[in-house]
């Protein structure tokens, strides 16, 4: 379904099936919808399940002037949401898509039901001052932009990490539905690495501080296993400060759970919305 947006973008959102309540998957930088079959294959047992490609990902477009600023993001939400015209909805997001399910229900409050956020990136209010690099842009500029074949596509991620940590089917969906069909017959990624970087370095990220207005129940969750601090650290301070907020914490997953262990993380998320 095309869904109109602001900043004359065309959003794409996608029907995963499933019958009950509305639930709506928001995905993180550089994925898309179709990236998340997996999970909401698990989900369409007790949700009818959507999935929204974003501004510059997927099968959405462009906004003409190239920003990708996190408002608008926010807006795309608002937008799909309109779109459903089902009231308030489930709604499950990952790094950025947790981030603006978040940042939209904080200015239209009764967007959502009920959220689950894996590792959102909402920030502490002093965190873009902290450095004047974005290591995360710096590397979506390095990523090899297209593959001869969707199949040499699947094997160069499956050899490394982070995508070699994915589970076979997820990646393989990511691999699908990321990638779109060249006229000289390779593959090229929907979301190029420059639109990639953008995003990561786009202003209007949610910030900690204000998650204290939103009145709705929300499990904040984060992996254990990255080497380094990511966004799961700021997942305990988030958790605080919503006043209906959850943390729950995988021992086995990274800033890629959803992905690594799609099965898990929807029995947590049906167990958290559907518990009366």
């Amino acid at each position: 379904m095309r869904v109109s947006s602001t900043d004359d973008v065309s959003l794409e959102l996608h029907d995963l099936g499933g019958d009950g309540p509305t639930l709506l998957i928001a995905h993180a930088t550089g994925f898309c919808a179709g990236a998340y079959l997996p999970l909401a294959a698990r989900l369409a047992e007790r949700f009818h399940v959507w999935a929204l490609d974003f501004r510059g990902h997927g099968d959405a477009t462009l906004p003409a002037d190239g920003d990708l600023t996190w408002r608008g993001m926010a807006d795309d939400v608002l937008a799909v949401v309109a779109a459903l015209d089902d009231g308030a909805v489930f709604a499950v997001g990952h790094s950025m898509g947790g981030a603006c399910l978040l940042a939209a229900e904080k200015r239209v409050p009764g967007t959502i039901r009920a959220a689950y956020v894996f590792e959102p990136i909402v920030v502490p209010a002093d965190f873009a001052a902290t450095t004047d690099r974005n290591p995360l842009a710096d590397s979506a500029r390095r990523r090899r932009p297209g593959f001869p074949t969707r199949l040499d596509a699947l094997a160069r991620y499956a050899s490394r990490p982070p995508l070699g940590t994915f589970r076979a089917d997820a990646l393989a969906a990511y691999v699908e539905h990321g990638f779109a069909d060249a006229p000289d017959g390779a593959v090229v990624l929907k979301c190029l690495p420059e639109s990639e970087a953008r995003t990561f370095e786009a202003d209007a990220k949610p910030l900690i501080g204000e998650m204290d207005a939103i009145g709705i129940p929300v499990v904040v969750a984060r992996g254990l296993r990255d080497r380094s601090p990511g966004p799961g650290a700021f997942a305990a301070a988030l958790a605080e400060t919503l006043p209906h907020g959850t943390l729950v914490a995988y021992n086995h997953l990274s800033h890629f759970g959803p992905f690594q262990d799609p099965d898990t993380i929807a029995e947590d998320i049906i167990a958290a919305f559907l518990r009366d």
